[in-house]
């Protein structure tokens, strides 16, 4: 991660970025900051705030620019939630594994990843 910390919805409309491949800022005020009640000033502040980050870049095409991300979304992720656990969980685990037990809607892949990392970490621990 390059160190540059990122909020919650810096992170959000990161990944609404990603998920479109490129967008303008017309583009993202319209499906992403609307629903927000963000206005298009906001979200171009905020897309240049990413781009000074280093976490999008941009292209001008036919005259409009044109946002896409870096290609680290998930090391953004990644240290989000690392960021996550030592503020708010105070570097414990236990909280999250509890909130996910009672949650319903835990998709049967999702299931399945949690169980490939659990594998994984009682195979690092073996070899620890």
């Amino acid at each position: 991660m390059r160190g540059k910390t990122i909020g919650d919805q810096e992170l959000a409309l990161l990944q609404y970025i990603a998920e479109q491949d490129d967008a303008s800022v017309g583009e993202v005020a319209a499906g992403f900051g609307e629903e927000r009640g963000l206005a298009r000033s906001t979200v171009l502040t905020m897309m240049e705030r990413l781009r000074g980050k280093a976490y999008l870049q941009r292209q001008q095409v036919e005259g409009v620019y044109r946002y896409s991300a870096t290609g680290e979304q998930d090391s953004v992720v990644q240290g989000a939630v690392a960021s996550f656990v030592e503020k708010t969980l105070q570097g414990s685990v236990s909280p999250f594994v509890a909130f996910m037990s009672h949650k319903a809607e835990v998709s049967d892949s999702e299931l399945a990843e949690l169980e490939a990392l659990v594998a994984q970490l009682q195979s690092r621990k073996r070899e620890g």
